[in-house]
């Protein structure tokens, strides 16, 4: 793998980024299906870690007495995933260039984003995705209030089936939605091209941000498929995201190099 010296620096002006169309998601789709059967091992090794962390979280806020937190973890996963396709970003830019990635070049690119612009995005998602965390703790104590939820079932009885429950539910999807929408539009394409070129992350998430208005329906088409594939794939005990989060992931890179010239 090339050193991290080598990244093409790009002029100053922003990216030139052009309009998709549903054509380009099925295509992205394939590609990422494509890479993802090329290159197997390293796309399993990097979504297990991932399947590993939602099996430890789930299993602390049962052991914690805390089961309704499940819920809102699991949708606030896809909040931070862009991130988390970082490997899978690394893969097919590789592939792309010809080369044939290794688990060990991939993880030392991964651990040298610390040094660049790309772990600013992390705390940028990271703090949404607290401040998503915060909101559902904060509508949990004005809408339910005292009511017992000690126990997953007892707590899905309660939003099910209450007037308090159906207010909570749709206070707090109307949130998480907006929520995720800024998220989205911010760092769809900014962590690929974070990763691809040697640009300010502002400048990325402007980028970003300009690839969704040239084709918004294109794009949020693209981000409720991530979200649902990414809900589906946690429901078996996390176990899809082993599939999932890579053709996703080598997905999202295809998509970026066919949104921005």
């Amino acid at each position: 793998m090339a050193d991290m010296d080598t990244y093409a620096r790009r002029p100053a002006r922003p990216p030139e980024v052009r309009a998709l169309t549903v054509a380009d998601i099925r295509q992205s789709l394939a590609e990422g299906a494509a890479d993802f059967a090329r290159s197997p091992r390293i796309g399993l090794a990097i979504a297990l870690v991932f399947v590993v962390i939602g099996l430890a979280i789930t299993t602390s806020l049962l052991v914690l007495h805390a089961p309704w937190l499940i819920y809102p973890f699991a949708i606030g996963f896809p909040l931070v995933g862009p991130f988390a396709a970082v490997g899978f970003y690394e893969v097919s830019r590789q592939m792309e260039a010809g080369h044939k990635p290794t688990l060990g070049q991939v993880l030392n690119l991964i651990w040298a984003q610390r040094r660049r612009e790309v772990s600013w995005m992390a705390f940028v998602m990271l703090f949404v995705f607290w401040v998503w965390m915060y909101q559902i703790r904060l509508l949990m104590a004005l809408i339910l209030g005292r009511m017992s939820y000690a126990t997953l079932d007892r707590f899905a009885d309660l939003v099910l089936t209450t007037n308090q429950g159906w207010i909570f539910l749709g206070i707090g999807h109307i949130e998480g939605a907006a929520l995720a929408l800024v998220l989205y539009s911010i760092t769809v394409i900014s962590i690929p091209i974070l990763l691809d070129r040697e640009i300010d992350f502002v400048t990325a998430m402007l980028t970003s941000i300009r690839a969704v208005l040239a084709s918004p329906l294109v794009m949020l088409g693209w981000g409720l498929v991530v979200t649902v594939a990414v809900l589906a794939a946690c429901l078996p005990f996390f176990l899809g995201l082993l599939v999932v989060l890579p053709v996703l992931g080598h997905a999202t890179w295809h998509l970026y190099r066919r949104a921005v010239v």
